[in-house]
């Protein structure tokens, strides 16, 4: 019964499309009628025929003509090609086989601007290795991988792979396009860069403590011997070498658990008043030893933040200490908390430490967070810092959705701000 329905579905639509036809031949059979002596039921007859001719479902067209017709277009020039090239996460342009931009897709168009559809690539992509892959690509139709440095906007190491694609012609033959996928490389090269400083660094860390312990081992089983009062200068010394190797391992090794731990937020509620306080305290001795005084000025009442409290015990000890040893000749270290407004225009905590001591140059400003960095390498070697100490305090902060800001002019001391956003 369906198909019985459906064969008469369409009527309506033929009858519609052969309006005009209908219209012209039942005036001429009327006309025939009145004027020309025609019988009327016979021009109905012959009316009703024209009629069923129309509402039978004729093919006059060859049916293979829209194949042909489809084939004879390029096959990659079409909606689902460009979807499938749209649809690709990383940047993608197809070309045809003389290297013409059939299709590209959004990531593509913002990597190189300059690429225009039905325009040629080498006109874009001006890289001299690029071009000379394209050409090779082109040439042998063998895939092709080259590595250039993108400078604009910012500088961004990428990788092109250049891959033929063989597509069927409409007279049985093979055609091949090129598929151009560019590949960002600058997370990776930025993390073997990191990975090359940071073994350089801790190996060349470890290697002057490990030699002034070697140094004065040998010259206690040698020469100072029977010498009581070298022995205990000496012995003195390695201890505190032996003490610097043993913080540089610690800091390394809390570095690497932030780091490992840095794409998970804390979500432990703790109070920061206590454990700023509980640091303070903890760090006395060593005020009194360098002749610092350390005003604080804290509420009274609590501060909630989510956050881990091994982690801020780290943090501020770490800023803390800093400015008891670097800005001791000022005489005076201020931890004082304030409620402010980042940026964004969220709430945030913030806990000040402020030295009066001799200041940091502008030029060693934006690095003072690099692993290692330091404004200077003998005084910190002699106060016994690590160079990890800063990097550490911004990995903490990272991670605890927070910020550090460093402002300082010589010879007027330094301020160091721990910002938080309120539980």
């Amino acid at each position: 019964m369906p198909a019985f329905v459906g064969k008469f579905a369409s009527w309506p639509d033929r009858l519609r499309r052969s309006a005009l036809i209908l219209l012209v031949a039942g005036l001429v059979l009327a006309a025939l009628a009145v004027f020309g002596g025609l019988q009327a039921s016979r021009a109905i007859a012959a009316f009703v025929c024209i009629v069923g001719a129309a509402l039978v479902p004729w093919r006059v067209h060859d049916p293979a003509a829209p194949r042909e017709t489809e084939l004879g277009a390029n096959p990659v020039e079409t909606a689902a090609a460009y979807a499938i090239i749209a649809g690709m996460p990383d940047p993608s342009v197809l070309l045809d086989r003389i290297g013409r931009v059939i299709h590209l897709n959004v990531a593509a168009a913002q990597l190189v601007p300059a690429l225009r559809k039905n325009e040629l690539a080498q006109f874009a992509l001006r890289s001299p290795e690029i071009v000379t892959a394209l050409r090779e690509a082109i040439a042998t139709r063998e895939t092709r991988r080259t590595t250039y440095l993108n400078h604009v906007p910012v500088d961004r190491w990428m990788e092109l792979i250049i891959t033929p694609v063989p597509v069927p012609t409409a007279f049985g033959g093979i055609d091949h396009c090129m598929l151009l996928t560019f590949h960002d490389q600058t997370p990776l090269r930025r993390v073997e860069e990191m990975r090359a400083d940071f073994v350089a660094n801790a190996s060349h860390e470890l290697r002057t403590p490990l030699a002034a312990l070697s140094g004065f081992i040998d010259t206690l089983q040698g020469p100072a011997r029977e010498d009581a009062k070298a022995r205990e200068r000496f012995l003195g010394i390695m201890h505190a070498q032996a003490t610097r190797m043993a913080r540089l391992i610690d800091d390394l090794l809390s570095l690497s658990r932030v780091e490992l731990s840095a794409h998970v937020w804390p979500d432990t509620l703790v109070d920061l008043i206590p454990i700023v306080r509980q640091v303070v305290d903890g760090l006395e001795p060593l005020a009194v030893e360098r002749q610092v005084e350390i005003e604080v000025a804290l509420p009274s009442t609590p501060v909630m933040i989510a956050g881990d409290r091994e982690e801020l015990l780290r943090l501020f000890e770490n800023l803390i200490e800093n400015a008891l040893k670097y800005g001791a000749s000022g005489g005076k270290v201020m931890v004082l908390s304030m409620m402010d407004v980042s940026p964004d225009g969220a709430p945030e905590f913030r806990v000040v430490v402020r030295d009066f001591g001799p200041g940091i140059a502008p030029e060693h400003l934006p690095r003072l967070t690099e692993r290692f960095y330091r404004v200077d390498v003998g005084d910190s070697r002699a106060q016994g810092g690590t160079g990890l100490g800063l990097s550490l305090v911004k990995h903490i902060l990272n991670r605890h959705r927070g910020r550090l800001l460093i402002e300082s002019v010589s010879g007027h001391g330094a301020t160091f701000t721990a910002g938080f956003p309120p539980a």
